[in-house]
């Protein structure tokens, strides 16, 4: 195969140009790996803090117990913990569901069950003493 002048110096112009542009793709490469390994870091150089941010769990109804008292409900997970308020007096439950909930003060508990604010007191103070009793005898660290 024979070729004039002029398209011996075109195909030349060509493959000149192909080879630029190679040339170019193969830099914009080099440079993107460079830009990744200096955003990029390996996973065991991650602390424990940061890995428990690259994961997620998923929560079902079913995997936690479920307490309710005036609308506001409170999801207990641990099984142990939900033995224990379980065997609290059904009062008691409801004082504190309303004070871990919606965050009420003692003041406005006592207008929801009837009661003072001191007595609304005294019962969460007692509530919470026989869970932390209860856990305690059952090896549960509160």
């Amino acid at each position: 195969m024979t070729y004039t002048f002029d398209e011996y110096e075109e195909r030349c112009r060509f493959d000149a140009f192909c080879k630029v542009v190679l040339r170019h793709e193969v830099i914009d490469y080099f440079r993107e790996l460079n830009r990744q390994r200096k955003k990029e870091i390996q996973f065991s150089a991650l602390s424990q803090h940061e890995i428990g941010k690259l994961c997620t769990v998923d929560e079902y109804p079913s995997d936690s117990t479920v307490f309710s008292a005036y609308g506001y409900t409170l999801h207990i997970q641990s099984e142990r913990i939900a033995n224990a308020f379980a065997s609290l007096p059904e009062q008691e439950q409801k004082i504190l569901i309303l004070r871990y909930v919606p965050e009420l003060a003692d003041g406005e508990i006592g207008g929801f069950v009837g009661m003072s604010r001191s007595a609304v007191q005294r019962h969460r103070t007692k509530a919470l003493s026989k869970l932390r009793k209860n856990l305690e005898s059952k090896g549960v660290r509160t």
